[in-house]
Protein backbone atom coordinates (compact mmCIF):
# COMPACT_ATOMS: atom_id res chain seq x y z
CA UNK A 1 0.00 0.00 0.00
CA UNK A 2 1.43 3.36 -1.08
CA UNK A 3 1.66 6.28 1.36
CA UNK A 4 0.67 8.94 -1.18
CA UNK A 5 0.46 12.72 -0.73
CA UNK A 6 -3.23 12.57 0.16
CA UNK A 7 -2.65 10.10 2.98
CA UNK A 8 0.25 12.22 4.24
CA UNK A 9 -1.91 15.37 4.31
CA UNK A 10 -4.64 13.53 6.23
CA UNK A 11 -2.11 12.12 8.69
CA UNK A 12 -0.63 15.59 9.19
CA UNK A 13 -4.12 17.00 9.84
CA UNK A 14 -4.84 14.27 12.40
CA UNK A 15 -1.57 14.88 14.23
CA UNK A 16 -1.88 18.67 14.26
CA UNK A 17 -5.47 18.46 15.50
CA UNK A 18 -4.69 15.90 18.19
CA UNK A 19 -1.74 17.93 19.47
CA UNK A 20 -4.12 20.84 20.00
CA UNK A 21 -7.23 19.09 21.31
CA UNK A 22 -6.20 15.69 22.76
CA UNK A 23 -9.46 14.41 21.20
CA UNK A 24 -9.76 11.63 18.58
CA UNK A 25 -10.62 13.05 15.19
CA UNK A 26 -13.01 11.64 12.56
CA UNK A 27 -13.31 12.07 8.81
CA UNK A 28 -16.15 14.62 9.03
CA UNK A 29 -14.16 16.87 11.34
CA UNK A 30 -11.14 16.72 9.04
CA UNK A 31 -13.32 17.59 6.03
CA UNK A 32 -14.80 20.60 7.86
CA UNK A 33 -11.65 21.95 9.51
CA UNK A 34 -9.05 21.28 6.83
CA UNK A 35 -9.39 22.34 3.21
CA UNK A 36 -8.13 19.14 1.60
CA UNK A 37 -10.49 19.28 -1.41
CA UNK A 38 -11.87 15.76 -0.84
CA UNK A 39 -15.07 14.35 0.66
CA UNK A 40 -15.40 12.90 4.14
CA UNK A 41 -16.05 9.49 2.54
CA UNK A 42 -12.71 9.64 0.74
CA UNK A 43 -11.01 10.80 3.94
CA UNK A 44 -12.61 7.89 5.79
CA UNK A 45 -11.21 5.39 3.24
CA UNK A 46 -7.74 6.95 3.47
CA UNK A 47 -7.91 6.85 7.27
CA UNK A 48 -8.73 3.16 7.07
CA UNK A 49 -5.56 2.66 5.01
CA UNK A 50 -3.51 4.73 7.45
CA UNK A 51 -4.80 2.58 10.29
CA UNK A 52 -3.91 -0.58 8.40
CA UNK A 53 -0.40 0.84 7.85
CA UNK A 54 -0.06 1.49 11.59
CA UNK A 55 0.15 5.31 11.45
CA UNK A 56 -3.11 5.93 13.36
CA UNK A 57 -5.14 3.90 15.85
CA UNK A 58 -8.70 3.83 17.16
CA UNK A 59 -8.80 4.38 20.92
CA UNK A 60 -11.41 2.20 22.63
CA UNK A 61 -14.85 2.62 21.03
CA UNK A 62 -14.29 6.17 19.74
CA UNK A 63 -15.33 6.85 16.17
CA UNK A 64 -12.25 9.01 15.73
CA UNK A 65 -8.57 8.15 15.34
CA UNK A 66 -5.37 9.28 17.03
CA UNK A 67 -1.75 9.09 15.85
CA UNK A 68 0.37 6.09 16.78
CA UNK A 69 4.04 6.25 17.75
CA UNK A 70 4.79 5.24 14.15
CA UNK A 71 2.69 8.16 12.91
CA UNK A 72 4.52 10.62 15.15
CA UNK A 73 7.85 9.24 13.96
CA UNK A 74 6.91 9.88 10.33
CA UNK A 75 5.73 13.35 11.34
CA UNK A 76 8.93 14.44 13.09
CA UNK A 77 11.17 12.88 10.43
CA UNK A 78 9.36 14.13 7.30
CA UNK A 79 6.45 16.48 7.96
CA UNK A 80 7.31 18.75 10.86
CA UNK A 81 7.72 22.44 10.01
CA UNK A 82 10.35 24.37 11.92
CA UNK A 83 9.65 27.91 12.99
CA UNK A 84 11.56 30.86 14.33
CA UNK A 85 11.03 31.91 17.92
CA UNK A 86 8.60 34.76 18.42
CA UNK A 87 9.95 38.09 19.66
CA UNK A 88 8.32 37.42 23.04
CA UNK A 89 9.96 34.00 23.36
CA UNK A 90 13.34 35.36 22.37
CA UNK A 91 13.09 38.23 24.85
CA UNK A 92 11.99 35.85 27.62
CA UNK A 93 14.95 33.53 27.01
CA UNK A 94 17.44 36.36 26.92
CA UNK A 95 16.06 37.96 30.06
CA UNK A 96 15.84 34.73 32.03
CA UNK A 97 19.06 33.05 30.90
CA UNK A 98 21.49 35.92 30.45
CA UNK A 99 20.79 38.16 33.44
CA UNK A 100 22.82 37.97 36.64
CA UNK A 101 24.27 34.51 35.99
CA UNK A 102 27.83 34.02 37.19
CA UNK A 103 28.22 30.26 37.48
CA UNK A 104 27.06 27.06 35.80
CA UNK A 105 24.85 25.75 38.62
CA UNK A 106 22.60 28.81 38.51
CA UNK A 107 22.58 28.78 34.71
CA UNK A 108 21.26 25.20 34.71
CA UNK A 109 18.53 26.04 37.24
CA UNK A 110 17.37 29.05 35.24
CA UNK A 111 17.46 27.09 31.99
CA UNK A 112 15.22 24.36 33.41
CA UNK A 113 12.75 26.95 34.74
CA UNK A 114 12.67 28.92 31.48
CA UNK A 115 11.99 25.81 29.39
CA UNK A 116 9.22 24.60 31.71
CA UNK A 117 7.51 28.00 31.55
CA UNK A 118 7.80 28.30 27.77
CA UNK A 119 6.77 24.75 26.84
CA UNK A 120 4.49 23.76 29.76
CA UNK A 121 6.27 20.39 29.78
CA UNK A 122 8.70 18.85 32.25
CA UNK A 123 12.34 19.85 31.74
CA UNK A 124 15.60 18.22 32.76
CA UNK A 125 19.00 19.92 32.47
CA UNK A 126 22.37 18.42 33.40
CA UNK A 127 25.51 20.21 34.42
CA UNK A 128 28.56 19.82 32.12
CA UNK A 129 30.17 16.39 32.11
CA UNK A 130 33.86 16.01 31.44
CA UNK A 131 36.50 13.32 31.54
CA UNK A 132 39.18 15.88 32.36
CA UNK A 133 37.98 17.96 35.29
CA UNK A 134 40.59 19.96 37.19
CA UNK A 135 40.36 21.77 40.51
CA UNK A 136 40.93 25.50 40.07
CA UNK A 137 40.31 26.86 43.56
CA UNK A 138 39.56 25.68 47.09
CA UNK A 139 38.19 27.84 49.88
CA UNK A 140 37.73 26.62 53.47
CA UNK A 141 35.06 28.33 55.58
CA UNK A 142 34.21 27.86 59.27
CA UNK A 143 30.76 26.42 60.01
CA UNK A 144 30.55 25.56 63.69
CA UNK A 145 32.61 24.13 66.55
CA UNK A 146 32.96 20.72 64.89
CA UNK A 147 32.94 21.35 61.14
CA UNK A 148 34.08 23.50 58.24
CA UNK A 149 32.90 23.87 54.65
CA UNK A 150 35.10 23.21 51.66
CA UNK A 151 34.06 25.10 48.51
CA UNK A 152 35.68 23.54 45.46
CA UNK A 153 35.67 25.33 42.09
CA UNK A 154 36.67 23.37 38.96
CA UNK A 155 38.12 24.66 35.72
CA UNK A 156 34.59 24.34 34.31
CA UNK A 157 33.37 26.83 36.95
CA UNK A 158 31.32 24.06 38.55
CA UNK A 159 31.06 24.76 42.30
CA UNK A 160 30.75 21.94 44.85
CA UNK A 161 30.31 22.35 48.59
CA UNK A 162 31.47 19.75 51.12
CA UNK A 163 31.17 19.62 54.91
CA UNK A 164 34.30 18.42 56.75
CA UNK A 165 33.93 17.18 60.32
CA UNK A 166 36.84 18.05 62.63
CA UNK A 167 37.35 17.68 66.38
CA UNK A 168 38.97 21.10 66.65
CA UNK A 169 38.60 23.19 63.46
CA UNK A 170 41.15 25.94 62.74
CA UNK A 171 39.98 29.53 62.98
CA UNK A 172 39.14 31.62 59.94
CA UNK A 173 42.67 33.02 59.52
CA UNK A 174 44.20 29.57 59.69
CA UNK A 175 41.62 28.25 57.22
CA UNK A 176 42.55 31.06 54.85
CA UNK A 177 46.21 30.07 55.17
CA UNK A 178 45.39 26.45 54.35
CA UNK A 179 43.23 27.54 51.39
CA UNK A 180 46.00 29.81 50.09
CA UNK A 181 48.52 27.00 50.44
CA UNK A 182 46.37 24.59 48.40
CA UNK A 183 45.61 27.21 45.74
CA UNK A 184 49.28 28.10 45.41
CA UNK A 185 50.11 24.43 44.81
CA UNK A 186 47.26 24.09 42.29
CA UNK A 187 49.12 26.49 40.02
CA UNK A 188 51.87 23.88 39.63
CA UNK A 189 50.28 20.52 40.38
CA UNK A 190 47.04 18.62 39.88
CA UNK A 191 45.00 17.79 42.96
CA UNK A 192 46.18 14.16 42.69
CA UNK A 193 49.82 15.25 42.65
CA UNK A 194 49.23 17.37 45.75
CA UNK A 195 47.74 14.32 47.45
CA UNK A 196 50.89 12.32 46.65
CA UNK A 197 53.08 15.11 47.99
CA UNK A 198 51.35 15.00 51.36
CA UNK A 199 53.06 11.69 52.01
CA UNK A 200 56.48 12.60 50.65
CA UNK A 201 57.20 16.30 50.93
CA UNK A 202 58.88 17.60 54.08
CA UNK A 203 57.23 21.03 53.72
CA UNK A 204 53.79 19.46 53.80
CA UNK A 205 54.72 16.92 56.46
CA UNK A 206 55.51 19.80 58.80
CA UNK A 207 52.49 21.86 57.76
CA UNK A 208 50.27 22.89 60.70
CA UNK A 209 46.72 21.49 60.66
CA UNK A 210 47.79 18.64 58.40
CA UNK A 211 44.56 16.72 59.10
CA UNK A 212 42.50 19.64 57.81
CA UNK A 213 44.76 19.93 54.77
CA UNK A 214 44.40 16.23 53.97
CA UNK A 215 40.60 16.27 54.31
CA UNK A 216 40.33 19.41 52.18
CA UNK A 217 42.35 17.75 49.43
CA UNK A 218 40.26 14.58 49.71
CA UNK A 219 37.05 16.56 49.17
CA UNK A 220 38.59 18.25 46.13
CA UNK A 221 39.56 14.86 44.71
CA UNK A 222 36.02 13.64 45.36
CA UNK A 223 34.71 16.53 43.26
CA UNK A 224 36.70 15.54 40.17
CA UNK A 225 36.54 11.79 40.67
CA UNK A 226 32.79 11.13 40.67
CA UNK A 227 32.12 11.56 36.96
CA UNK A 228 28.98 9.45 36.90
CA UNK A 229 27.20 11.47 39.56
CA UNK A 230 26.18 14.32 37.27
CA UNK A 231 23.85 16.78 38.94
CA UNK A 232 20.60 17.36 37.10
CA UNK A 233 18.00 20.07 37.51
CA UNK A 234 14.30 19.50 36.89
CA UNK A 235 11.42 21.93 36.57
CA UNK A 236 7.75 21.72 35.70
CA UNK A 237 7.33 18.18 37.04
CA UNK A 238 3.69 18.85 37.93
CA UNK A 239 3.01 20.05 34.38
CA UNK A 240 2.42 16.39 33.53
CA UNK A 241 -0.86 16.57 35.46
CA UNK A 242 -2.19 19.23 33.07
CA UNK A 243 -2.55 16.73 30.24
CA UNK A 244 -5.74 14.62 30.06
CA UNK A 245 -3.85 11.50 28.93
CA UNK A 246 -2.19 11.44 32.35
CA UNK A 247 -5.39 11.77 34.37
CA UNK A 248 -5.10 8.01 34.81
CA UNK A 249 -3.54 7.57 38.25
CA UNK A 250 -1.38 4.60 37.23
CA UNK A 251 0.11 6.41 34.22
CA UNK A 252 0.83 9.52 36.26
CA UNK A 253 2.38 7.47 39.07
CA UNK A 254 4.69 5.68 36.62
CA UNK A 255 5.95 8.96 35.20
CA UNK A 256 6.47 10.56 38.60
CA UNK A 257 8.42 7.51 39.77
CA UNK A 258 10.75 7.89 36.78
CA UNK A 259 11.19 11.61 37.44
CA UNK A 260 12.09 10.89 41.06
CA UNK A 261 14.81 8.40 40.09
CA UNK A 262 17.59 10.88 39.41
CA UNK A 263 20.06 8.26 38.19
CA UNK A 264 17.55 6.76 35.73
CA UNK A 265 16.63 10.23 34.54
CA UNK A 266 20.29 11.13 34.15
CA UNK A 267 20.87 7.97 32.10
CA UNK A 268 17.99 8.87 29.78
CA UNK A 269 18.80 12.55 29.29
CA UNK A 270 22.60 12.40 29.41
CA UNK A 271 23.00 9.46 27.05
CA UNK A 272 24.79 11.13 24.17
CA UNK A 273 23.47 8.89 21.34
CA UNK A 274 26.18 10.27 19.06
CA UNK A 275 24.79 13.78 19.39
CA UNK A 276 26.87 16.89 18.90
CA UNK A 277 26.27 20.56 19.65
CA UNK A 278 22.96 21.87 18.25
CA UNK A 279 21.68 18.42 17.20
CA UNK A 280 18.22 17.34 18.34
CA UNK A 281 17.18 13.82 19.34
CA UNK A 282 13.49 12.89 19.53
CA UNK A 283 12.46 9.68 21.33
CA UNK A 284 8.78 8.79 20.95
CA UNK A 285 6.64 6.60 23.20
CA UNK A 286 7.68 2.98 22.96
CA UNK A 287 11.12 4.01 21.69
CA UNK A 288 11.88 4.86 25.34
CA UNK A 289 13.71 2.02 27.03
CA UNK A 290 12.27 3.03 30.42
CA UNK A 291 8.88 1.38 30.87
CA UNK A 292 7.66 4.31 33.00
CA UNK A 293 8.09 6.70 30.06
CA UNK A 294 6.37 4.63 27.34
CA UNK A 295 3.51 7.15 27.23
CA UNK A 296 5.89 10.09 26.81
CA UNK A 297 8.15 11.62 24.23
CA UNK A 298 11.55 13.09 25.03
CA UNK A 299 13.21 15.79 22.97
CA UNK A 300 16.81 16.48 23.95
CA UNK A 301 19.89 18.32 22.83
CA UNK A 302 23.40 18.95 24.11
CA UNK A 303 25.36 22.10 24.82
CA UNK A 304 29.14 22.23 24.90
CA UNK A 305 31.15 23.83 27.66
CA UNK A 306 34.52 23.33 26.02
CA UNK A 307 36.36 20.76 23.91
CA UNK A 308 35.96 17.90 26.36
CA UNK A 309 32.76 18.57 28.29
CA UNK A 310 29.08 18.80 27.46
CA UNK A 311 25.73 18.95 29.19
CA UNK A 312 22.26 17.76 28.19
CA UNK A 313 18.85 19.39 28.03
CA UNK A 314 15.67 17.33 27.79
CA UNK A 315 11.95 18.05 27.49
CA UNK A 316 9.49 15.35 28.59
CA UNK A 317 5.84 15.47 27.61
CA UNK A 318 3.00 13.41 26.15
CA UNK A 319 3.52 11.79 22.75
CA UNK A 320 1.19 14.44 21.30
CA UNK A 321 3.57 17.19 22.42
CA UNK A 322 4.10 20.17 20.15
CA UNK A 323 7.32 18.89 18.58
CA UNK A 324 7.87 21.89 16.31
CA UNK A 325 7.55 24.37 19.16
CA UNK A 326 9.87 22.42 21.46
CA UNK A 327 12.57 21.97 18.82
CA UNK A 328 12.49 25.70 18.05
CA UNK A 329 12.74 26.63 21.74
CA UNK A 330 15.57 24.16 22.35
CA UNK A 331 17.54 25.63 19.46
CA UNK A 332 16.94 29.11 20.84
CA UNK A 333 17.95 28.25 24.38
CA UNK A 334 21.20 26.57 23.30
CA UNK A 335 22.21 29.78 21.51
CA UNK A 336 21.59 31.77 24.70
CA UNK A 337 23.39 29.23 26.88
CA UNK A 338 26.44 29.38 24.62
CA UNK A 339 26.58 33.16 25.07
CA UNK A 340 26.34 32.89 28.87
CA UNK A 341 28.91 30.08 29.05
CA UNK A 342 31.39 32.19 27.08
CA UNK A 343 30.82 35.09 29.50
CA UNK A 344 31.32 32.80 32.53
CA UNK A 345 34.53 31.37 31.11
CA UNK A 346 35.88 34.79 30.08
CA UNK A 347 34.98 36.19 33.49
Amino acid sequence: MILNDRKIKILEAIINDYIQTAEPIGSRTIAKKYDLGISSATIRNEMSDLEELGFIVQPHTSAGRVPSDKGYRLYVDRLMHFRELTDEETEFLQTTIRNNISHIDYLMQQTAKALALLTNYTTVVSEPKSEKIKVKHVQLIPLDEKSIASVVVTDKNVIKNHVIALDSPPNINELNNISNFINKMLKEYTIYEIKDKIFGDDEIQNFPYKETLEKAIDTAIKTVKVKEDIHIYTSGVNNILDFPEFSDVVKAKNIFSALEEKQLLSDVICKNDGMNDNSIKIVIGNENYLEQLKDCSIIKTVYTFDDDSYGSIGIIGPTRMNYSQVVSILNGIVKNINIVIKAIKDG
